[in-house]
């Protein structure tokens, strides 16, 4: 079902899966604004067939906040039913922590943590109040989960990540808005790797359709992409 009255904001849609999640919410009839850092001729290629309903604001990095800041004047008197912040990176998978340089554990709690959260905070005036703010986690960041090892400085990020959500939900106790951490499944993208065990778009269809079911609930929730929920 289509419901071109909905509208999204994704931020980090250059590629991969914030790309596919475009694609998906485009697919469903939604208008979809989507932020990149630079230029994507995918995402170009993608707005050419959508019909005037996508709209790409370049020059985004969430660990530069004025960037941010500057999309939130720019996208001033818009109201979104769904606010996704997708970001990510993981370097050093191999790695204990231990021996993993400072500015790296930095860099990836940053990116990782701290910045897509400031980034919610900063957008959250553009989203309804009966809205949903969707972040993209890591079953890695769960503790009950981690019997397995490795990943030790994405792990932490995503713990932290998870952690920073459930403090920004506290603080709106009460509201209506719907707060998504969601889980990809471990995907064919740049950081997957080809060997990963999910496609682009069988992932982003099931986190659209996660998202869809959960619009209005409320809460916090975290998810896998089928809709299974993670332990903390």
């Amino acid at each position: 079902m289509s419901d071109t009255s909905k509208t999204a904001l994704i931020i980090g849609a250059s590629r991969g899966l914030g790309l596919g999640l475009a694609q998906q919410f485009l697919a469903r009839g939604w208008n979809v604004v989507a932020t990149v850092r630079q230029p994507s001729a995918e995402l170009d290629a993608l707005g050419a067939t959508a019909g005037g309903r996508l709209r790409t604001e370049s020059g985004v990095d969430i660990d530069h906040p004025d960037q941010v800041l500057d999309l939130c004047q720019r996208l001033a008197g818009a109201r979104f039913d769904l606010l996704f912040v997708n970001a990510g990176v993981n370097t050093r998978a191999g790695d204990t922590i231990d021996v993993v340089p400072d500015a790296e554990v930095l860099r990836l709690y940053m990116t990782n943590a701290v910045s897509p959260v400031r980034t919610a905070e900063t957008l959250a005036e553009l989203v309804d109040p009966a809205g949903t703010i969707g972040f993209m986690t890591s079953i890695l960041g769960s503790i009950a989960s981690a019997a397995g090892g490795g990943h030790e400085a994405y792990r932490a990020s995503k713990v932290a990540l998870n952690m920073l959500v459930r403090c920004f939900g506290a603080r709106a106790a009460g509201k209506d808005r719907t707060l998504l951490l969601l889980h990809p499944g471990w995907v064919r993208t740049d950081m997957g790797g080809p060997q990963a065990a999910v496609d682009v778009e069988t992932s982003t269809t099931g986190l659209a359709d996660v998202i869809t079911a959960r619009l209005g609930s409320g809460g916090l929730a975290y998810l896998d992409y089928t809709g299974k929920e993670i332990p903390w």
